[in-house]
């Protein structure tokens, strides 16, 4: 018996609504892609909700609709810096050892520095960090590490500076070129019941008085696509759906800013083409009307094509913004945009039905908010022929997505992107195939490898199709895949190059439902 190497290789598919959220949070890495998994992690992570940050709001909503696994990269306007504090040592006292908060923001001046000599051997120095709920009057101790027998030494294995600035992730350390172990604060920082306790002594406030702390500003535009670039290290990792809360509230003299937020728009949107990736647009709380000759949503979507931001496939717009619960203003409606909340309801939908099926319908709830503005059906005309999506309310079902299309989705457009379901079903199949036919590269490009690259596709053709992804009553009117002489041809072999070939019938969704009613004569009795 001989065991002959299989010539299946697997195409699994990628995910579809993993999120990528750029803006202001009051703490966490600056510029930095960082992956989280729940809202208690974004809490731990970045601080939870921020009045100032519309897409700590936005997280959560993702969350409580259905979200999974989410990219956070935090960005500020202004000068951002982290506090810091100076361990010193000898007579008089000469710094040895800097302390800085893990990254930027206030939230450092919540953070104590503890060191004691309790060592063996002795010429050592023990390190504990805590973080307090509060600088002026804690209750208690949120997080705290503890560092044993650290050495001042460079070369030796329990250097301070290597050891904690690749464990901790409250502080980080720098070595002032004393070389001389920082002076004990207290005679026992590392016992459980010292570290645990909030109001033990021997412990030094992370504050210096010339170097404060500061959280920085609002990002602008510029701060936001520096954000939307940290998002590209993240391979092989990828995003599907990017959301920027913040650019709609990009402003200028008062008045939401057209030029920046047609900019950073236009440059997510490349971004987002170039990674097979959605982009969802949020609007400006002030785009409040649908009806009358001056329209506000219908303007402004106009208006972001006038500076820059031409309708695109990746990309979908909501109208109107959405009113959720404050749990930082007594639970008093606070209106967001609906970008997380949509975002949630993809993610839901693709794990519930699929990516092909559109995120809308009464399945498509929008859980943990309500309307800013309410509209009826001929508000609903006006808006979705030209490929803006209608956020509803209806008895019985509530607030729910009543909208399917992309920014291409105009009527006057006629893309073939015209649906988000369509278009991202697309961005999926391209994705997964990328991803899982990186192991023909450098194969002997020839008829064998042709034949391995059609049955591998077909297959994972052959198992969405399975799963309702198409449309046709049988494989061969709902995909094709074509891998051969034909595609690839001999000038291909010589530069290097294999062509494959995919089509799909795609589900479009169901918009209008017409029903006809027609009146019978009355029946004489024979």
């Amino acid at each position: 018996m001989e065991e002959i190497p299989s010539a299946v290789h697997n195409i699994v598919g990628v995910s579809t609504a993993n999120t990528a959220f750029v803006d202001f949070f009051p703490r966490g890495p600056m510029n930095v892609a960082t992956e989280i998994t729940s809202f208690t992690d974004f809490q731990n992570q970045f601080g939870g909700l921020d009045t100032r940050s519309e897409a700590s709001y936005g997280i959560m909503q993702y969350y409580l609709n259905g979200g999974q696994t989410a990219w956070v990269v935090r960005v500020a306007g202004g000068s951002p810096a982290a506090a810091r504090v100076a361990l010193e040592r000898g007579s008089p006292p000469q710094p040895t050892l800097q302390v800085d908060a893990g990254n930027p923001g206030i939230w450092g001046e919540n953070l104590q520095v503890g060191v004691d000599h309790n060592t063996r051997p002795s010429g050592l120095f023990n390190l504990t960090v805590r973080e307090l709920d509060s600088a002026t009057n804690p209750t208690q101790v949120l997080n705290s590490e503890v560092y044993r027998n650290l050495s001042m030494g460079t070369n030796d294995p329990n250097y301070a500076v290597a050891v904690v600035n690749n464990a901790s992730a409250l502080i980080q350390l720098k070595d002032l070129g004393l070389g001389e172990v920082p002076s004990a604060t207290g005679t026992d920082v590392t016992s459980s019941a010292v570290v645990s306790n909030p109001q033990s002594s021997g412990f030094l406030a992370v504050h210096e008085a010339g170097h404060p702390a500061n959280d920085g500003t609002a990002p602008d535009a510029n701060a936001l696509e520096n954000g939307i670039q940290a998002l590209d290290p993240i391979e092989p990792f990828i995003f599907n759906i990017l959301c920027l809360p913040a650019a709609a509230n990009l402003v200028s003299s008062g008045a939401p800013d057209a030029v920046s937020i047609g900019s950073v728009y236009s440059n997510a949107a490349q971004f987002c083409a170039g990674k097979r990736a959605f982009l969802i647009v949020d609007i400006p709380a002030s785009i409040q009307n649908v009806t009358g000759g001056n329209s506000a949503i219908v303007n402004w979507v106009n208006t972001l094509e006038l500076n820059g931001f031409a309708p695109d496939a990746n990309s979908a717009i909501y109208f109107p913004r959405l009113q959720i619960a404050d749990p930082l203003n007594q639970n008093r409606l606070r209106n967001v945009g609906a970008s997380g909340t949509m975002a949630g309801v993809y993610a839901n939908t693709d794990d519930t039905r699929g990516v092909w099926k559109s995120p809308a319908g009464i399945g498509a709830p929008l859980v943990g908010a309500s309307l800013a503005v309410v509209m009826n059906d001929s508000d609903n005309g006006i808006i979705n022929p030209l490929g803006i999506n209608a956020l509803r309310n209806f008895p019985v079902y509530g607030n729910v997505s009543w909208g399917a299309r992309t920014m291409q989705g105009a009527d006057q457009i006629g893309s073939q992107w015209a649906y988000i379901a369509v278009r991202r079903t697309a961005l999926y199949i391209e994705e997964s195939l990328f991803e899982g036919l990186k192991w023909v590269v450098f194969e002997p490009n020839d008829d064998r490898l042709w034949a391995q690259i059609r049955l591998n596709v077909t297959a994972f053709m052959q198992n969405l199709f399975r799963l309702g992804a198409f449309q046709g009553a049988s494989a061969s009117s709902a995909y094709f895949v074509k891998c051969d002489s034909e595609t690839t041809t001999q000038t291909d072999i010589n530069s290097g190059i294999v062509n494959i070939l995919v089509g799909f019938a795609p589900l479009k969704p169901a918009e209008f439902v017409i029903i006809q009613i027609e009146q019978m004569a009355g029946q004489t009795a024979s």
